[in-house]
């Protein structure tokens, strides 16, 4: 088992506990109805929630009659305030072996589908900036749906940063998996309690592991 020079890491469901469907469902409703559709059908709730593509947005907001950019201003503003309520509740944590990583030598990034102003919230509400040497997310933009992972884009531009020589990327979901591969570096596949029971990948992870205890240990090498 060779160890790494970076290491990447997925916010949501790596470091910090994932929203939960309902409350981003409940979000979407919210926006929905600030642009006047106070019923919305559940099957474009579903779909803008489940990593909706551009295509997908616009075949909504036209079949609701909705402007597709003013929509989605209204649902990212929602969506970033109903995570940073349950943050602020204590409602969603950071993850308890978070202290596994807070020593580890190699430099390190977050690479992450949220808000780039959530993730910025979220390394500062809970002390994590000094971990981690460069982070990339995406902006409330309609376009920004173009390069979420499984996309590669935010990764690389993490590894312009840092020294990826041997850069390994954890994550929680097929995507990550996807995009750090597409990358060209290795993969940690987290199962944590929201992943289920054996989540059924069509695309094989370089390790899978239980917990960042095992991150470290992958980071570190077969010799510490």
């Amino acid at each position: 088992m060779k160890g790494y020079d970076t290491i990447l890491f997925d916010s949501d469901g790596v470091l910090v506990e994932p929203p939960t469907g309902e409350t981003q469902r409940e979000a979407t409703r919210v926006a929905f109805a600030d642009q006047g559709i106070e019923k919305a059908d559940h099957r474009h709730v579903t779909r803008i929630v489940n990593d909706v593509t551009v295509e997908e947005l616009e075949e909504i907001c036209t079949a609701t009659g909705l402007d597709v950019a003013a929509f989605w201003d209204a649902r990212e503003y929602h969506d970033e305030r109903s995570q940073l309520e349950e943050f602020r509740a204590g409602t969603r944590e950071c993850y308890d072996d978070m202290t596994a990583i807070e020593g580890l030598p190699q430099a390190c990034g977050v690479v992450s589908n949220n808000h780039h102003s959530t993730i910025e919230f979220v390394l500062d509400f809970f002390d994590l900036r000094p971990l981690f040497d460069t982070y990339y997310s995406r902006e409330k933009t309609v376009s920004s749906l173009r390069v979420k992972k499984p996309s590669s884009y935010h990764v690389e531009r993490a590894l312009a940063d840092l020294d990826d020589e041997s850069t390994l990327y954890v994550g929680d979901s097929e995507s990550d998996v996807i995009a750090a591969h597409a990358a060209g570096i290795d993969s940690a596949f987290v199962h944590r309690l929201h992943c289920g029971r054996g989540p059924d990948l069509s695309v094989e992870p370089t390790h899978e592991v239980y917990s960042l205890h095992e991150v470290a240990q992958l980071a570190k090498g077969p010799e510490s």
